[in-house]
């Protein structure tokens, strides 16, 4: 499974990395065409990609939160666990560089899905934020049912978890972060345990941010 998903991540970046610059960067996913009608009533082809479906999630506060939270927004997400003591911690330490960059803009969220179905609850997640030392309203942790949060993490922000008794701390993940924009869509995705791939992040923020519709 792991080798598998790597290999969506990397085909996307061999197929796109010719249409991406330092100005714009590229959408990856999915993709198809339809014909749509313009005000002229000439037909033209547009190119739908694909986007982060709908979701629902508890929050560390117990809220339920969805995708109207993060509409119009870009956001950084990721999967982790509060007991993960392999790449969670090294992760989560340099997105907080990234969190503390872009902290004080209101078109930047991040957003963390743990995968321990079993241990996570909110209440945890809460005290994890704290010791963290990031706003929750800025930056959320949210809880799901196993197959919620594991089928979106595979199907849609191609980020291979899975539960594994024989691997150290009972889970195996990536240390994807993955960029997503305002209109749902992927653009780019990240090595959180590289501090190089993590600066990378950061410009590419900017970037989006600059990005015109």
């Amino acid at each position: 499974m792991k080798r598998t998903v790597i290999s969506l991540w990397a085909l996307c970046f061999l197929f796109l990395f010719s249409c991406s610059n330092e100005k714009k960067l590229p959408i990856f996913g999915e993709r198809s065409v339809k014909i749509v009608k313009g005000t002229d009533g000439i037909d033209r082809i547009d190119t739908v990609y694909k986007t982060v479906p709908d979701f629902k999630f508890l929050n560390q506060d117990s809220v339920y939160i969805t995708q109207d939270d993060f509409k119009g927004k870009i956001y950084v997400t990721d999967f982790f666990f509060t007991s993960c003591s392999t790449i969670c911690p090294v992760m989560h330490r340099n997105l907080k560089e990234v969190y503390e960059k872009f902290k004080s803009n209101p078109e930047v969220m991040f957003l963390s899905h743990t995968i321990d179905f079993k241990y996570d609850k909110p209440s945890v997640l809460k005290k994890y934020a704290q010791k963290l030392g990031v706003d929750t309203k800025k930056w959320e942790f949210v809880y799901g049912d196993k197959e919620s949060v594991y089928t979106l993490a595979e199907k849609d922000y191609l980020v291979a978890v899975k539960e594994d008794s024989s691997a150290t701390d009972g889970y195996i993940h990536q240390g994807w972060l993955v960029l997503v924009d305002k209109h749902r869509r992927l653009r780019g995705a990240y090595d959180g345990t590289k501090s190089e791939e993590v600066a990378k992040l950061e410009k590419d923020i900017a970037i989006l941010l600059a990005e015109k519709e």
